[in-house]
Order: structure tokens, then sequence, then C-alpha cells
């Protein structure tokens, strides 16, 4: 599934609040990654977001971020870290 696919198909699963990203949350991101391969993560306007923060913490390739809504994806074998 390209990038454009995944933005448009998946529906959010996780919503950040204004308490930010908080350990329980990348646990969170970490299982529903495990389970479903890609989510999209969307967030409030008042919320400062690092998504690439949030996919290394998780373990997760970051696919993109559009406006404050980002897609994480399980990392592919045999890819690097950055």
């Amino acid at each position: 599934m390209e990038k454009n696919e995944l933005f448009q198909e998946l529906k959010p699963t996780v919503w950040i609040g204004k308490q930010g990203c908080s350990d329980t949350l990348i646990e969170e991101i970490r299982l529903q990654i495990k389970q479903r391969k890609a989510i999209k993560i969307k967030w409030l306007r008042s919320t400062e977001v690092d998504a690439d923060d949030i996919a290394r913490r998780a373990g997760a390739e970051l696919v993109g971020v559009r406006g404050r809504t980002m897609v994480l994806a399980e990392k592919r074998k045999g890819s690097r870290p950055a």
C-alpha cells in the first residue's frame, strides 16, 4: 500500500491529547502497530508533537505527516535505524 492510500484508507486509532505522548501511549502505539501493521495518529491543535520522536520511541517507521495526522508502520525487515 502506498503512502497516499494509507492516509486515505486508515481511520485514526490513537489520539494524542493535551498531556502529550506518554510512555503508556507509546506502548499502545507499539501494540497497535504489531496488530495492524500501520496506524493513523491524530493530535490536538494545542499539542506539540514530534512525529519523528514518536516513531523512534515506538520502534516504527514514520510513513508521513499531514497537518495534525501521522501514519506509522511496522519497520520493514532490513531497514536501518535513522
